[in-house]
């Protein structure tokens, strides 16, 4: 099984994960993972944060030599702006007659100040806001670097783009190969390809900022090449739809998910849904459309997956949402903190980290994770099955 367990606060020491069953092997080093964590750092919109830290992952265990060895991979992301937090965020109890920091008690609207008070019993803010920040999403993005990696062993290929920042969305993007989305979307700031509505969507940005708000939108993430057969429709929790609809949805501020045409589906008859068959390609059957988005009863059906995920504006505001101080009863502006203004970029790279993730998961279940040679040999036999049957 692939699985993970991530670890850190924000502004503690580091970031930590350990990934355990990844099939002993594979190659493996930093720079892939350093790789994508540059692009989380990146896009228009971004705060200050992303100024001081520069991310990059230290492989401490379970590698050999550039490969896996089957033994679980611990990663470490060490956070630059500890320096100027250790008093404030000490691991060691406070003596010697030193205060402890006071404690902040005015929860941010559309934060999990407020909740994550009340359920874990805490009464300062700030131990909840160390974990349940976006920064925390780094090791996710460490994590589904690793799984990029071996699924790009069997020709997967996982991108995204921007589809609407605010009130500006992009024309649709079809016919087009996995390495030219990404090169368009990388060379745009706001990682869209439609060169007009980027410049649209900086402005956009540029007013948010002014005004001291901030902005949500839309991204999509496309894996190209994938096999049939990842997940299953016999159990409720292992329709591959379902899985990537939960790892998606689990990224901070994403407030809808949807495969395929989406809630689309709900507007048309459905001879406008379904994918015909019709004779031809590599298999002998091939699709005329895929407005599936790359599955079929909780499967991969060998089409590119296509997800899209709405991301709410961020919820820290430098101007001010309404709020109430928990500690005296009081009416109060909401804490904030330095925050970005727009992270609709930074969380579509997210977006594709944990799609890498959950088809990784799929993948190994279904092909097995000893060895990368076992793995290998179980695809290239199953892909055989159905790809030489007619």
């Amino acid at each position: 099984m692939f699985r993970f367990l991530t670890g850190g606060e924000s502004h503690g020491p580091a970031l930590s994960t350990v990934i355990e069953g990844l099939p002993a092997g594979m190659p493996l080093e930093a720079e892939p993972i350093n790789e994508q964590l540059r692009r989380r750092q990146g896009g228009y919109g971004r705060g200050a944060r992303q100024k001081i830290e520069t991310d990059a992952a230290e492989i401490l265990t379970g590698v050999r030599f550039g490969r896996t060895l089957g033994s679980p991979v611990t990663m470490l992301i060490r956070n630059r702006d500890w320096a100027n937090w250790g008093s404030r965020m000490q691991i060691e109890p406070v003596t010697g007659g030193a205060e402890e920091t006071k404690p902040i008690t005015v929860p941010r609207p559309g934060h999990a100040d407020y909740v994550g008070m009340v359920k874990y019993a805490h009464d300062d803010l700030r131990n909840i806001l160390e974990r349940s920040s976006a920064r925390n999403t780094a090791t996710l993005v460490a994590v589904g670097a690793v799984a990029r990696v071996l699924l790009a062993e069997f020709g997967v290929n996982i991108v995204s783009h921007v589809t609407r920042i605010g009130s500006v969305a992009a024309p649709p993007v079809t016919g087009i190969t996995a390495d030219e989305l990404y090169e368009r979307a990388e060379a745009s700031p706001v990682r869209c390809v439609d060169e007009s509505a980027s410049e649209q969507i900086i402005a956009l940005i540029d007013g948010a900022k002014k005004r001291g708000d901030t902005l949500g939108g839309v991204f999509e993430v496309v894996a190209f090449g994938l096999p049939v057969g990842l997940g299953s429709y016999v159990h409720w929790d292992k329709r591959i739809d379902g899985r990537l609809a939960m790892a998606v949805m689990s990224i901070n501020a994403i407030k809808g998910v949807e495969i395929g045409m989406g809630f689309g589906v709900a507007e048309v008859p459905g001879s406008q849904v379904h994918d015909e068959f019709t004779v031809g390609g590599e298999t002998g059957v091939q699709r005329l459309t895929n407005r599936a988005g790359g599955t079929e009863g909780g499967i991969t059906n060998g089409e590119p997956l296509v997800i899209r995920a709405a991301m709410k504006p961020i919820a820290t505001l430098m101007r001010q949402l309404g709020s109430v101080d928990l500690a005296t009863g009081e009416a109060k502006p909401a804490f904030a903190e330095r925050s970005d203004v727009c992270a609709v970029p930074a969380a579509a790279v997210i977006g594709e980290a944990m799609v890498a993730i959950t088809l990784a998961q799929a993948f190994l279940e279904k092909f097995g994770n000893d060895s990368l040679t076992e793995t290998r040999r179980n695809y290239d036999g199953f892909v055989a099955t159905y790809r030489t049957s007619l």
